[in-house]
């Protein structure tokens, strides 16, 4: 997307004369880093009498300089972009989006176009009017599922107090590494990493942070769970899963990159965990009360695909139990062989509550 804001016209006043022409244009336009006068420049869209100058260009007052500059990425950020959204549920005061991993939710630095918010203001133009297009929670780009959108002011303003109030149900499925024994939950507090400013950890010093797990499904070398958020904090299951000792497959900050035990499973299902790009995490129950009527109102959607893919490929495994007695996670013990890949940050949001 290609976007210009309004050309400027500057005058190079006789006191800047002898300058450098990115130095000069600096000082009349102090608002704009030098470095990006400089890559206007070095894109020709600064002209001196139709010529395209050189930032080492010299000046000597009394010229007539025409900018065209580019739209600062932060600026198409609140553009409405047609991406195709799926629709669970809408009506005048609410949507409810299923979400694709992949997707950014709401525009922040290194995404500031293709996110949900722009989906959302193409969709229903009415949002701009909204605070962040009526968005109350979000999801990490690579959890996938169900989010509600609020259409109004009204709306926007009684789901935050739901979600203030923890009255709202979210259910999640999640693929762990390790055999989780007993259904339970996670009373721990989230804050910031104390040595990597992208992570979220476990924290005395963060925000109370619950999650009540149960094993849907037990594997000989990973477990298929069912989590329940009492709390909304930032990649909340995610750090949560890692201080249980089941760590999320595919997970590239709260896991082991490309934990694979090579001994363990067979070629489909190595093939299946290395084509598997993204957090195991799927967002697949949304209850709350309609902001208007008041009617209690839930959406459940299906797992997401590529999450059924990987589940039917450790289903099909059939691994010795005396193989499989190495992985395991009982009374905060786990056990796992693995190969190390490189860790890579994920998608920073800010604005931390309601977020996984």
């Amino acid at each position: 997307m290609s976007h210009t804001a309004t050309p400027i016209t500057l005058t190079i006043t006789q006191e800047l004369g002898g300058m450098r022409l990115d130095q000069a244009l600096q000082r009349l336009m102090p608002e704009h880093s030098r470095s990006r006068i400089q890559g206007w420049i070095k894109d020709g869209l600064v002209t001196i009498d139709d010529e395209t100058p050189t930032a080492k260009f010299k000046v000597w007052g009394g010229e007539q300089v025409q900018i065209k500059p580019q739209a600062t990425p932060e600026a198409l950020a609140f553009e409405p972009e047609n991406i195709p959204l799926e629709v669970v549920f809408e009506d005048e005061h609410i949507l409810v989006i299923n979400k694709p991993a992949g997707m950014v939710v709401h525009p922040a630095a290194g995404n500031w176009s293709g996110t949900l918010l722009n989906a959302l203001l193409y969709h229903a133009p009415q949002l701009k009017d909204v605070p962040r297009a009526g968005i109350v929670h979000r999801l990490d780009k690579d959890t996938s599922g169900l989010l509600v959108v609020a259409k109004t002011l009204a709306a926007q303003t009684n789901l935050v107090r739901q979600l203030q109030a923890r009255t709202v149900k979210r259910e999640y499925r999640t693929i762990v590494w390790g055999q989780v024994w007993r259904n339970g939950k996670v009373d721990q507090p989230i804050g910031r990493h104390p040595h990597a400013r992208t992570k979220m950890a476990v924290n005395r010093m963060g925000k109370p942070a619950v999650t009540h797990y149960e094993v849907l499904d037990r594997f000989s070398v990973h477990t298929y769970m069912r989590c329940l958020l009492e709390t909304g904090r930032t990649h909340q299951i995610r750090v949560h899963m890692q201080h249980l000792k089941a760590p999320i497959v595919g997970d590239p900050v709260y896991g082991i990159r490309g934990i694979l035990p090579l001994r363990h499973i067979s070629d489909n299902l190595r093939n299946v965990l290395l084509e598997f790009k993204r957090q195991a995490l799927h967002a697949i129950r949304l209850g709350l009360k309609h902001p208007v009527s008041g009617e209690p109102m839930e959406w459940q959607v299906e797992l997401a695909a590529d999450m059924k893919i990987l589940l039917e490929a450790i289903r099909a495994e059939n691994v010795p139990p005396e193989e499989a007695d190495a992985f395991y996670v009982d009374d905060g013990e786990f056990a796992y062989e693995y190969e190390y890949g490189e860790d890579e940050n994920d998608d920073w949001l800010e604005e931390d509550d309601d977020v996984e």
